[in-house]
């Protein structure tokens, strides 16, 4: 199994929000550049670069973050938020993205989701299935469809789609473990590979996730706080 590293950025700064809240915002480093380079120091190979401003305005705007993790690491990066249109999507992986994680759009724009499939190809593209209580969730989960999220993951797999990273919205940041049922569960779609984001907090955690089948986990705050350390990872992996 993957594991991937998680920076989520406001104003320039790294954070981690609770259960998506914006109004519940932990600052964590200063410099995205400096923690993207020490993970990779400390053997981390992938990361998941969360553009939070650009998920709460519809458009991208730390582009240049992205930038200049790609100039300074060797990190393999996919990037989020705030990619709506063509120009966005091109801005992102001009800047250095490998991979791109699209979670609005599958829901508001499906056609455009798969236009970006066939140009871009299913090795590029993560559909960002972000669920709370199974229900898919869009907008910064601030707002929560009718669509279940199984359901909504053989649909995209039908598409084409290749990778879905899938959060448990009520889980991420509470450091309680993750939503392992859920994901057994979701693994079971032939020919997906599932990435697990949401609730996780120790190593146990991870190998809970890779014996349910995850190709991949996401940790953020764990990670940040020392709850999982590099050597752990490493041992992982």
């Amino acid at each position: 199994m993957r594991i991937i590293a998680a920076i989520d950025i406001i104003d320039g700064q790294c954070v981690r929000l609770t259960q998506g809240d914006f109004s519940r915002k932990t600052i964590y480093r200063a410099d995205p550049v400096e923690l993207a380079r020490e993970m990779e120091d400390n053997g981390i190979r992938y990361l998941h670069l969360v553009d939070l401003d650009g998920t709460r305005t519809g458009s991208i705007k730390n582009h240049r973050i992205l930038e200049g993790i790609a100039s300074a690491t060797g990190l393999k990066i996919d990037f989020s938020g705030g990619i709506r249109t063509d120009e966005d999507i091109r801005l992102a992986f001009g800047c250095g993205a490998i991979q791109v994680t699209i979670g609005s759009i599958a829901v508001s724009r499906p056609d455009l989701l798969r236009q970006w499939l066939g140009q871009y190809g299913p090795d590029k593209i993560i559909l960002g299935a972000d669920f709370r209580e199974r229900k898919v969730a869009t907008g910064g989960w601030q707002e929560t469809s009718e669509r279940d999220i199984a359901d909504f993951l053989i649909e995209y797999r039908s598409a084409g789609i290749r990778y879905a990273l899938c959060t448990d919205i009520s889980k991420d940041g509470m450091l309680g473990g993750a939503s392992v049922d859920i994901y057994r569960e979701l693994t079971s779609v032939e020919g997906l590979s599932v990435i697990a984001s949401g609730g996780i907090a120790t190593a146990g955690d991870l190998r809970k996730l890779r014996d349910a089948g995850c190709e991949g986990a996401v940790t953020g705050k764990a990670l940040l706080e020392g709850r999982i350390t590099y050597n752990e990872i490493a041992e992982l992996c």
